[in-house]
């Protein structure tokens, strides 16, 4: 194989590399604005849950509560993954660059 040859491989193995980086950032970046709209979501239903329970007794009012809760844990949990999931892809791109 000449000299020419291999860069040219080469260039073509770090072109779908790159390729197969960026589609996976578009994935995760369609994924973080979903994550971002159940969030909206969820903060929506919280304040409209706060409005409609004014006055109820505290048992119904707990459970909503809790429930409210663990969907935000959830939600956050979601972010966390995505945002390290992110940085991995960043720390691989990085080595790319090289």
């Amino acid at each position: 194989m000449t000299e020419n040859t291999i860069v040219h491989a080469d260039l073509d193995l770090l072109a779908e590399r790159v390729e197969r980086a960026a589609a996976l950032v578009q994935r995760l970046r369609d994924d973080k604005q979903r994550l971002e709209r159940e969030r909206d979501e969820l903060v929506d239903r919280l304040q409209d849950s706060e409005r409609r329970l004014q006055g109820q007794d505290a048992g119904s009012v707990m459970a909503e509560l809790q429930a409210l809760r663990l969907a935000q844990r959830q939600s956050e949990g979601e972010r966390r993954e995505l945002a390290s999931r992110i940085e991995a892809l960043v720390k691989k791109l990085e080595k790319l660059e090289i």
